[in-house]
């Protein structure tokens, strides 16, 4: 079972926990799909979009269980990742995490399954 991952403010994710359903972010919605990094592309994405930012949550989801909706598609530097066209299903959810951050603003990536 490959694990695939998104960081997400922990506020976004417990509204979408009352609303039902997690349809991403804003930056998602603008293009289209949900934004979704391997275990190898977690420190990057990380250090480009949240660098200093509290209160993020790092959620791990089941790639397998989002079937035909998960498209690997060429992004950084032409590295293929993992985008969600569609709602998150709460199903495939395998771990919801607190993402720490240090003192220099960069975060806490815990050991994470490939």
């Amino acid at each position: 079972m490959p694990t695939i991952y998104k960081i997400c403010p922990a506020s976004a994710w417990r509204e979408a926990e009352r609303q039902g359903a997690y349809r991403g972010s804003a930056d998602d919605a603008r293009d289209g799909y949900i934004h979704f990094s391997t275990a190898a592309q977690v420190p990057g994405t990380a250090a480009k979009y949240f660098t200093g930012q509290q209160g993020l949550f790092l959620i791990a989801v089941d790639a397998d269980a989002l079937g035909d909706s998960l498209k690997w598609e060429p992004a950084r530097g032409g590295e293929l990742f993992p985008h969600l066209y569609g709602e998150l299903d709460f199903d495939a959810v395998i771990l919801v995490t607190d993402l720490p951050l240090r003192a220099d603003g960069s975060h806490v990536i815990p050991e994470l399954a490939p």
